[in-house]
């Protein structure tokens, strides 16, 4: 079993991220979008004294998304993805300019991703966003 793990990064207060991942299956092979059949997202405000409690930010909760707009069908390796050479097949950028998501400094947030696929469990995909 691989390991649960957050991906961590940083955003400007009321700025915008773009959130990368390599996603993989059950198969261990790189998702594409055949394989999700929707995909939504929340944002979350983190409590540092409590460990289970988050608060939704408003007009970041439960946000449909379009599978083609969110996964690629082959893994991407520009200059946005640093972390190895294989590469990518999640990118989002976090809509603020409607509703603000990061709007506290030295606050962390939690940006979870559901993906529901065509077949098999839920996919959670989580960032965990310091804000400065």
């Amino acid at each position: 079993m691989a390991a649960a793990t957050d991906i961590h990064g940083a955003a400007f207060k009321n700025g915008s991220v773009t959130l990368l991942a390599r996603i993989v299956g059950d198969d261990g092979q790189a998702i594409v979008q055949v394989d999700i059949a929707s995909a939504k997202y929340s944002v979350y405000l983190l409590d540092d004294q409590d460990a289970d409690s988050r608060a939704v930010v408003t007009g970041h909760s439960d946000v449909s998304l379009d599978v083609a707009d969110l996964i690629f069908n082959s893994l991407q390796t520009d200059a946005l993805w640093t972390v190895d050479e294989t590469g990518y097949n999640l990118r989002h950028v976090l809509d603020v300019s409607t509703n603000e998501a990061f709007t506290i400094a030295g606050r962390r947030h939690l940006v979870e991703f559901e993906l529901t696929p065509t077949d098999g469990q839920v996919i959670l995909v989580r960032f965990r966003v310091n804000v400065i």
